[in-house]
């Protein structure tokens, strides 16, 4: 005797994936309603399903309108920091920014330490949520020696802050990153619009200028199934190992 044995919510789960594989971001998925009169089931197993994709980031809702195809999430190299704005004009999609804060404040010790300031300096410290297609994709809170006040007169709402760094004749070279994971936090769960919880990609640097001072320390959070960073590695075989040895 043949049959599926699977739970009804998985089966419904599995269906609508192969349906996105064939669909474009946007597009809308059947409703609850409508998941229950094709399936036969309840209306709290269809929600089930649904919230699986949601939690995968596939899918999201729209309070009052519906289910829909999510954006693929945007990739990046992890060995190389290109500009948010212009990274995401180079995948076709419409970038933007959320000013959350601009002040100067005294710089905290790890922020003296990192951008090599004197002691009791101030800092000038910028946060925003980022955004493609007015979908909230990092908050970053960006930190600067505090001569640069200069940059709290841009806008940075649709201005890159590297770009304003240039027009002050600090120009962005290298830097150093570290990455880490974490989870979403309620302010977090507030200004990316997603679940207390949800994973984050974490990634912490520090740029340096062409004179190789530091100019800008940063914190970014990711929401994890929103952005992936990508990574090309070497394997170490500096302790010895030999063709054709068994790891």
């Amino acid at each position: 005797m043949g049959g599926n044995f699977a739970p009804k919510y998985y089966q419904i789960e599995q269906a609508l994936r192969e349906r996105i594989e064939h669909q474009r971001a946007h597009d809308p998925l059947p409703s609850e309603t409508e998941l229950c009169a094709e399936f036969g089931v309840s209306r709290m197993t269809a929600r089930a399903a649904l919230q699986n994709l949601v939690t995968e980031g596939l899918v999201y809702r729209v309070s009052g309108r519906g289910t829909f195809v999510a954006e693929p999430p945007t990739r990046r190299r992890a060995e190389n920091l290109v500009r948010f704005s212009e990274e995401m004009r180079r995948r076709g999609r419409v970038p933007s920014s959320k000013l959350i804060t601009s002040e100067v404040r005294k710089a905290n010790s790890n922020e003296v330490h990192r951008l090599q300031l004197p002691k009791s300096s101030d800092a000038v410290a910028i946060t925003r949520v980022r955004l493609a297609d007015d979908v909230p994709v990092a908050l970053e809170k960006a930190v600067f020696p505090g001569d640069l006040t200069a940059l709290m007169q841009a806008d940075v709402t649709t201005h890159s802050l590297h770009e304003s760094l240039i027009e002050l004749g600090r120009y962005p070279r290298r830097g150093y990153s570290s990455i880490e994971a974490g989870a979403a936090g309620d302010l977090e769960s507030q200004l990316l619009d997603v679940s207390v919880g949800t994973p984050l990609l974490i990634e912490t640097r520090l740029i340096l200028d062409q004179d190789d001072r530091p100019i800008e320390l940063t914190e970014t959070r990711y929401v994890g199934h929103r952005y992936v960073l990508d990574v090309a590695f070497q394997v170490d075989t500096s302790r010895g190992s030999r063709p054709g040895q068994a790891f």
